[in-house]
């Protein structure tokens, strides 16, 4: 009797336990396979969609820049340029003219 018990075991794992495992390794083979190929068309389409998505932004950014400056703010920044340009054409007036009268252009030496 302790042979056909053994027997019943083996043949037990042989025709149900062996043909379970390989199915459930051959299932999670497959699924991490097609997980893997699915995984890499995302990330391809993402890294199509994130040119687009930049491409948007730098236009948005743009449109914002030329669009909704305000023309006060305009003018005041035009103020302050002139005013900095004005300074610094007066410094250098300052320093060049009386270089300029110092400077002899007699030709008779």
């Amino acid at each position: 009797m302790p042979v056909t018990g053994a027997l019943d075991v083996i043949w037990w794992i042989t025709v149900v336990e062996i043909p379970a495992l390989a199915g459930l390794f051959w299932l999670v083979f497959k699924t991490r396979t097609d997980t893997a190929n699915q995984f890499d068309g995302l990330r391809q389409a993402c890294h199509l969609n994130e040119d687009k998505i930049w491409a948007a932004l730098n236009a948005y950014k743009l449109d914002v820049a030329t669009t909704y400056v305000s023309h006060q703010h305009l003018q005041q920044v035009e103020t302050r340029l002139i005013r900095h340009l004005v300074r610094i054409e007066d410094k250098l007036d300052s320093v060049f003219k009386p270089a300029a009268a110092g400077v002899s252009h007699d030709r008779s030496a």
